[in-house]
């Protein structure tokens, strides 16, 4: 028997809900009814059968990705490679790195191809395509760690910014992580480009070979994993606040030379209640929250 995607609308009635084995998307979109319904129904098509498609390629999906050189065939797969081969050169890194941010960016082309939106997005577990008309904003919130419930920031994402993608990766997300961050959120102009940067600069958040940090090979972990036998991270004892200020600092001099190569947009690093941001956006504090801690950086 064929397997169908978990296709409905969420109880309130304005967001789609689409699932189909590891991938989990909420959609919303905003405009004219007739044109919601209609962008609703061709991301609907256009995920039933994604899953597969890309099962067809994982063999090299999971491989290492090479810097000008893609056997991949689908057009997610090709948008996954394309997004991670700007790091091929300098790290070990597989069109994997960029997944959920690709089959988003696939989605909300769908919807948009299909009808005349005002706003919308399709966020894939924190990875999220962005649609902004104009005079329209998005407002995101973030949070210091994604496996703990609570917004402890936001920032507002305008028309007339260059962002349409956003991500985060870190050391508490649903992919393994090389490095210690706690959340990496990257801002840049697709959501894939934002996926596979993310996985970059959270992988640069480290302080290799400290004894307080627990690494284990990805392989024991899960036997197919495109990492294979590359440490991840496990567990992070007790740091000071000057190695916490070095391991930020050095994914922060990645973020800037991605930000300086045009890759991204911006990024927000965060690691034990430390946080640096790079570029431009403007990180507002949640009223609810506790202040701001004096050790918080911006550069």
């Amino acid at each position: 028997m064929t397997r169908l995607p978990q296709i409905a609308l969420l109880s309130d009635g304005r967001r789609l809900h689409l699932q189909d084995g590891p991938i989990d998307l909420i959609v919303e979109a905003s405009g004219d009814a007739g044109e919601v319904r209609a962008a609703y129904e061709a991301a609907s098509r256009r995920f039933t059968g994604l899953l597969d498609e890309l099962c067809l390629e994982l063999p090299g999906l999971r491989k290492e990705a090479e810097h000008g050189k893609c056997s991949l065939k689908g057009v997610v797969a090709r948008r996954m490679h394309a997004a991670v081969a700007p790091y091929a050169a300098d790290c070990f890194i597989t069109p994997m790195a960029a997944v959920a941010g690709s089959v988003a960016e696939e989605i909300l082309g769908a919807m948009l191809t299909a009808a005349s939106l005002d706003q919308a997005y399709v966020n894939n577990g924190g990875d999220i395509a962005l649609h902004l008309g104009k005079g329209e904003h998005f407002s995101v919130g973030l949070v210091d760690r994604p496996d703990r419930d609570g917004v402890m920031r936001t920032m507002k994402v305008d028309a007339n910014d260059p962002v349409r993608g956003i991500a985060t990766s870190g050391r508490h997300g649903r992919s393994f992580s090389l490095g210690i961050a706690d959340a990496v959120t990257v801002l840049a102009a697709t959501s894939s480009q934002a996926d596979a940067a993310a996985t970059v600069i959270a992988n640069a958040v480290d302080l290799p070979g400290h004894p307080a940090i627990i690494r284990q090979p990805a392989n024991e972990l899960q036997p197919d994993s495109d990492l294979g036998a590359c440490l991840v991270t496990r567990g992070v004892g007790e740091l000071s606040r000057v190695e916490i200020a070095m391991a930020l600092e050095s994914g922060a001099e990645c973020a800037r030379r991605l930000f300086d190569r045009g890759l991204i947009e911006g990024a927000v690093l965060q690691l034990c209640g430390d946080m640096i941001v790079i570029g431009t956006k403007d990180i507002e504090r949640q009223r609810s929250h506790p202040a701001v801690p004096e050790h918080a950086v911006h550069a």
